[in-house]
């Protein structure tokens, strides 16, 4: 069981290399885990892929790991973006959440005119994705940016990236997700759904591609989940 542990660690790895560990960790692994010296745990960064350690130093408020061979290659997910409005606490985590297990590259939080959370803990969030790296067994951690107004956004969007545009007026049609494979982005509403200002500057965008999520209106942290889902399935990596 404990060789099945793994950590994001924010420092080089290589054959040979020490590992200090910091108090929260340390409290994981030894306090937690229970932890001794000898113990094997698995390392990842999200640059030099996943790495066997063992503990060499064990204490209560810090300790050393031994990195000793790479067990995988770094496995970088899909060029794709989740662009998704905050909402209550617990399912803004959950989409973060998700968002990393699924294999977005980059999540944005963005403020949309009916969004209505005006503040979020990037650091907190930022520790979401980084807990759904470490266990669902991924070796890249996707950065989750600051909340940002959507129309400026919009206004620096890259000519080369589609955006994959959830749009809950078109529940009731089927899904078809259709494009070539490369840069994209996944843009979920608020709870109150887009403005009809928003729809329309995204309708006119030409890298925008309106899509319906099936029959029904779905919750926004649902929506996340199954547009994240049907990428995967006709441009990802899951093809």
């Amino acid at each position: 069981m404990a060789g099945k542990i793994r950590l994001f660690v924010d420092h080089p790895l290589a054959a040979g290399q020490s590992v200090p560990l910091s108090r929260d960790q340390a409290h994981y692994l030894f306090g937690v885990m229970r932890l001794t010296a000898g113990d094997p745990v698995l390392l990842f960064n999200g640059q030099d892929g996943e790495w066997s350690a063992d503990v060499a130093n064990a204490g209560k408020r810090g300790g050393t790991l031994a990195v000793t061979a790479q067990t995988r290659p770094l496995q970088m997910p899909p060029d794709l973006w989740l662009l998704f409005a905050p909402i209550k606490k617990a399912r803004t985590d959950f989409i973060v959440e998700k968002a990393a297990e699924m294999g977005a590259a980059r999540i944005l939080p963005v403020q949309t005119a009916f969004t209505n959370p005006e503040r979020i803990r990037q650091d907190r969030l930022q520790a979401h994705a980084v807990e759904a790296a470490e266990q669902c067994g991924g070796t890249y951690v996707p950065e989750v940016c600051a909340l940002q107004r959507l129309d400026r956004v919009l206004a620096d969007w890259p000519q080369g990236r589609h955006i994959l545009f959830c749009d809950e007026e078109l529940a009731g049609q089927g899904p078809q997700i259709t494009g070539e494979r490369g840069p994209w982005a996944v843009l979920i509403g608020p709870e109150g759904g887009f403005s009809q200002a928003e729809r329309m500057r995204l309708n006119a965008l030409p890298q925008a591609h309106p899509v319906s999520l099936g029959p029904r209106v779905l919750r926004a942290d649902t929506a996340a989940v199954a547009a994240l889902t049907l990428w995967q399935q006709a441009l990802g990596d899951w093809r």
